[in-house]
């Protein structure tokens, strides 16, 4: 019997505390859930406080939701509260086997490109935090053996890093590049998904990054916060998702937000602040589901 739709819901506070007060700042937030042939928005929304002077409602360069808002009025402390309810229907079942072997999918390099296919060109070339390296190719290679699969091939990469890299929250930051996450071989799902992405692209794949919300599962990590994996181009096949940081393939359980070239195209928050000095960022996270 095929599964039914999952409704979720999703809370996510963060909370912003200045050693100084601010004077005013303004913000980008891609907090928003975004429509997908999976997923379906039923409500969304931001509180902010202390209530922001001016709010705005845009889309990104890739299709993203994000709010901006400014806050004119002196403070030291900024709350910013997004809650959703997304309708999520599972997702059909690929064949790996039943993919386009790797080496078709490199050749959308070539100059005669349909609208899809020039779409996802832009996920293919290096991006400010995760660059195509040649270094990576005997590492991917053990995958990526000749006329394998895509599917099979990208899935059988993904599935080890989820077993040569260790999840340590804090081991790294925003801005680690993934060579330095492959030389450690531990990091968080960012670090997963970037490498992950890194190795794709070396390969010739589009792959662009995934944030979202995961809903806590036995066995899953990273849904204490933001979560973050990898969607792939494959032709005929569109876009399929992986998740390397816990070895599955998303499904009702991921929640997306935005998805980017990497982190540094969707952070949660992103802003600039006239004084404020030293700051502390507290984030919570929960997903619950709806019976």
């Amino acid at each position: 019997m095929p599964e039914k739709p999952v409704l979720l819901e999703v809370l996510h506070i963060t909370e912003y505390h200045y050693a100084e007060p601010v004077l005013q700042g303004r913000n980008d937030a891609w907090l928003l859930p975004r429509e997908t042939p999976t997923q379906k928005v039923l409500d969304a929304r931001i509180i902010i406080e202390p209530e922001a002077e001016s709010i705005a409602r845009r889309a990104d360069f890739f299709g993203n939701p994000v709010v901006s808002f400014e806050i004119h009025d002196q403070h030291q402390d900024m709350v910013v509260t997004a809650r959703s309810r997304v309708e999520i229907t599972p997702r059909e079942l690929i064949d790996p086997e039943a993919t386009p072997a790797w080496e078709t999918v490199r050749a959308l390099s070539e100059p005669t490109l349909g609208a899809e296919q020039a779409n996802a060109i832009v996920y293919l070339f290096s991006s400010q935090l995760v660059r195509r390296n040649a270094d990576f190719l005997p590492y991917v290679s053990q995958s990526f053996t000749p006329s394998r699969p895509v599917f099979a091939a990208a899935s059988h990469l993904s599935q080890r890093i989820f077993r040569d890299f260790q999840y340590v929250p804090g081991s790294t930051k925003v801005d680690t590049p993934p060579e330095e996450a492959f030389r450690q071989r531990r990091g968080v799902c960012q670090d997963f998904a970037h490498f992950l992405i890194a190795c794709l692209r070396t390969a010739g794949v589009p792959a662009r990054y995934v944030s979202g919300y995961l809903r806590s599962r036995p066995g899953f990590v990273g849904a204490e916060a933001s979560h973050a994996w990898v969607s792939f181009y494959c032709p005929g096949f569109g876009w399929i998702d992986l998740d390397p940081t816990n070895n599955v393939i998303p499904s009702t359980a991921h929640v997306v937000l935005s998805w980017g070239r990497d982190y540094q195209d969707v952070p949660p928050i992103r802003g600039v602040a006239l004084g404020g000095g030293e700051h502390k960022v507290d984030v919570s996270v929960g997903v619950t589901e709806v019976k």
